[in-house]
C-alpha cells in the first residue's frame, strides 16, 4: 500500500517545494536584487526550482520523456551548480557585495562546468536498475569526482562560517547564525534519513522528501535576509495570501462538475479578487504611512539631540565668556572708581561725566554677566537656593525705599502699601527674591515715562504671601504677555529706548517657581500700565 501513495507524497513535495521556492524568490526579489546576497539566493531558487522538477522525474520508474537514465544524470547535473550556490551565498551573506576574488570565481567556474560535463557522460552513472519500482542508478567511475568536489564546496562552507563568525562582532552574528540553522535544517535530515539510509541499506523510503528539506533552508534564509534587512512582510504577506486564495478559486471554478457550482464558484472569486486588490491597496497605503511617519520620527529624534547638544555648547560657551568678562569688568570699574575718588589726583570736572558713563556702562555688563550666569546655572541644574525663614514685606518695603531715589530722578512716585499687618514670612533665598523684586520695580520705572509706581504687600484667602508691582507705563497687549518670560523676550510695546538682556523675567520665573510660587504678568493693554505679581506660601 505505502509503494502506491510514494507517486502521491513525491507529486506533493514537488509542487510545495516549487511554490515556496517561488513565494520566496518573490520576496527577496521586493527587496532589492541589486544586492548581491540576493542575487545569488534568488539564482539559487531558480536553480532549486529547475532540480526538485528534474528530481522527480529521475525518480519515475517510467518516465513519460526520455529516459530515467538522462533525468538521473540531469539531477546531479543540476546539482552541482546548487551545490556551488550554496558556497556563494555562504561566502557573501549578509553582504550586498560579492566577496569572492575574481581569480576565485573563475576557477570555481571551470571546475564547475568541468564537473558538470561529467556528470551528463556516461562516466557517472552507465545504466539504471528498476528495484522495487524505484529507479536505482549504477555509478560509473565519474562520481567519485562529483564526490570530491562536492566534500571540498562541504570543507569550504563550513570554513567560511567559522570565519564569519570568529571576525563578526557579537550584535552581526545573529543573521549568520541563522543561515548556518538553516544549513543544518536542510543537511542533518538529509544525511540521516537519505544519504545514510540508501548508502547503506539502499532504502528509498525519505528520498521524495529531499525537495522539502532545500525549501526549509530557503525559508529560514530568505526569513534572515527580510528580518535584518528591516524589509516589511506585512505587504508581501498580503499579497501572497491574496493570490494563494485567488489561485485555489479559480482552481476550483475549473474543476467544478455542474455549470451552476462554476458560476458560484467564479462569482466568490470575483468578489475575492476585488476586495483583494482593495485589501493589498490599503495594507500597502498603511504601510507606507507608518514608514514615513517612522522616518520623520527618526529625523525628528536626531534634530532634538542636535538641539540639545547646540544648546549644551551655548550654555557651556556662555558659562565661560561671562567668566572670562568679569576680571576685566572688575578692572574697570575699579579704576574708574579710584579716579572719581580723587585716588589718582584731582579730577577735571569735564572728565567726570564720560567717567560716570565708563561706571554705569560696566555696572550694566556686570549685571548683564551676572544674569547669564544665573542662566547658566539653572540650565545646569546648579543654582543654590539657601532657604530660611524671610520677612517678605520687610523686603519689599526696603526695596521700595531703595529705589524711590531713582524713580524721584525719573518724575515718577513710588508708593509702598500694606494692609497694615506684619510678619509675612516665607521659607526663600533671600537673595534671590530679592533679585526678583528688585527686576520688578526696576523695570516698573523703566518702562513708565510718567505717573506712579506702586509696591504692594497683602495676604490671599488662600493664606499666601502676595507682592505686586504695578505702574502707570506703557502696558502691554495680551500676546506680549503670554511670551513675557521666555528667555531673551521683551515686551517694548513702545519701542522705549531701554538696554536689557531680556533675561531678567526669565530668572524671576525660574527662582519663583523654584520657591514653589507663582509668578504672572497683568496689563489692560498698551498705554494702560501693567502689574507684576508673585505669590508664596506664608510660613508661622
Amino acid at each position: 500500500m505505502y509503494l502506491n501513495i510514494i507517486p502521491t507524497i513525491t507529486l506533493v513535495t514537488l509542487i510545495v517545494s516549487i511554490f515556496v521556492n517561488i513565494f520566496f524568490i518573490f520576496l527577496i526579489a521586493r527587496v532589492n536584487l541589486r544586492n548581491a546576497t540576493h542575487k545569488i539566493f534568488v539564482i539559487l531558487s531558480v536553480v532549486i526550482i529547475f532540480w526538485a522538477t528534474v528530481f522527480y522525474m529521475s525518480i519515475q520508474p517510467n518516465p513519460p520523456i526520455f529516459s530515467s537514465l538522462f533525468w538521473v544524470r540531469l539531477s546531479i547535473f543540476f546539482a552541482t551548480p546548487m551545490t556551488v550556490l550554496f558556497f556563494l551565498l555562504t561566502h557573501t551573506f549578509p553582504d550586498e557585495t560579492f566577496r569572492l576574488r575574481r581569480r576565485w570565481l573563475i576557477l570555481l567556474s571551470m571546475t564547475t562546468v568541468f564537473v558538470m560535463g561529467i556528470v551528463m557522460s556516461r562516466l557517472s552513472f552507465t545504466r539504471v536498475e528498476i528495484i522495487n519500482n524505484f529507479p536505482s542508478p549504477v555509478a560509473g567511475p565519474g562520481i567519485g569526482v562529483f564526490a570530491l568536489f562536492m566534500i571540498i564546496l562541504d570543507i569550504a562552507i563550513i570554513y567560511t562560517f567559522y570565519r564569519k563568525i570568529k571576525n563578526t562582532i557579537s550584535s552581526k552574528r545573529r543573521p549568520i547564525w541563522l543561515f548556518l540553522i538553516g544549513l543544518l535544517a536542510m543537511h542533518i535530515p538529509l544525511i540521516t534519513t537519505i544519504l545514510i539510509p540508501v548508502s547503506l541499506k539502499q532504502q528509498t523510503t525519505f528520498v521524495p522528501l529531499f525537495p522539502i528539506y532545500t525549501s526549509i533552508f530557503i525559508g529560514i534564509t530568505a526569513y534572515a535576509i527580510i528580518r535584518h534587512k528591516l524589509f516589511n512582510i506585512k505587504v508581501i504577506a498580503t499579497q501572497g495570501l491574496t493570490l494563494v486564495i485567488w489561485i485555489i478559486l479559480l482552481t476550483q471554478t475549473l474543476i467544478e462538475q455542474t455549470w451552476s457550482s462554476r458560476i458560484i464558484t467564479f462569482t466568490i472569486f470575483l468578489f475575492t479578487l476585488i476586495f483583494g486588490i482593495f485589501l493589498i491597496k490599503s495594507v500597502k497605503r498603511e504601510v507606507e504611512q507608518r514608514e514615513r511617519i517612522e522616518k520623520l520620527a527618526k529625523e525628528l529624534e536626531i534634530a532634538n539631540e542636535r538641539l540639545k547638544e547646540l544648546d549644551k555648547l551655548k550654555t557651556e560657551f556662555l558659562s565661560f565668556a561671562s567668566h572670562q568678562l568679569r576680571s576685566p569688568l572688575t578692572a574697570i570699574k575699579g579704576y574708574a572708581s579710584m579716579l572719581l575718588e580723587n585716588s589718582y589726583g584731582a579730577l577735571e570736572e569735564k572728565a567726570r561725566e564720560p567717567i560716570n558713563r565708563v561706571m554705569e556702562s560696566a555696572n550694566h555688563l556686570v549685571k548683564l554677566i551676572e544674569d547669564f550666569l544665573n542662566v547658566t546655572k539653572i540650565e545646569q541644574g546648579g543654582m543654590k537656593y539657601e532657604m530660611a525663614k524671610t520677612d517678605i514685606e520687610h523686603l519689599a518695603r526696603e526695596l521700595a525705599r531703595e529705589l524711590s531715589v531713582s524713580a524721584e530722578k525719573k518724575g515718577l512716585k513710588l508708593t509702598f502699601e500694606t494692609d497694615g499687618k506684619v510678619g509675612y514670612y516665607a521659607n526663600a533665598d533671600q537673595e534671590k527674591l530679592r533679585q526678583v523684586l528688585l527686576n520688578f520695580i526696576d523695570n516698573a520705572i523703566k518702562y513708565t515715562p510718567s505717573g506712579t509706581v506702586k509696591v504692594v504687600v497683602g495676604k490671599t484667602p488662600d493664606r499666601k504671601v502676595r507682592v505686586s508691582v504695578s505702574d502707570s507705563g506703557v502696558g502691554m497687549t495680551a500676546e506680549a504677555i503670554g511670551k513675557l518670560f521666555a528667555k531673551f523676550s521683551r515686551a517694548d510695546e513702545k519701542k522705549v529706548n531701554i538696554n536689557g538682556s531680556g533675561l531678567g523675567l526669565y530668572l524671576a520665573k525660574q527662582i519663583v517657581e523654584a520657591h514653589g510660587g507663582r509668578i504672572w504678568a497683568e496689563s489692560p493693554g498698551p498705554d494702560l500700565g501693567s502689574t507684576f505679581s508673585i505669590e508664596l506660601a506664608i510660613i508661622v
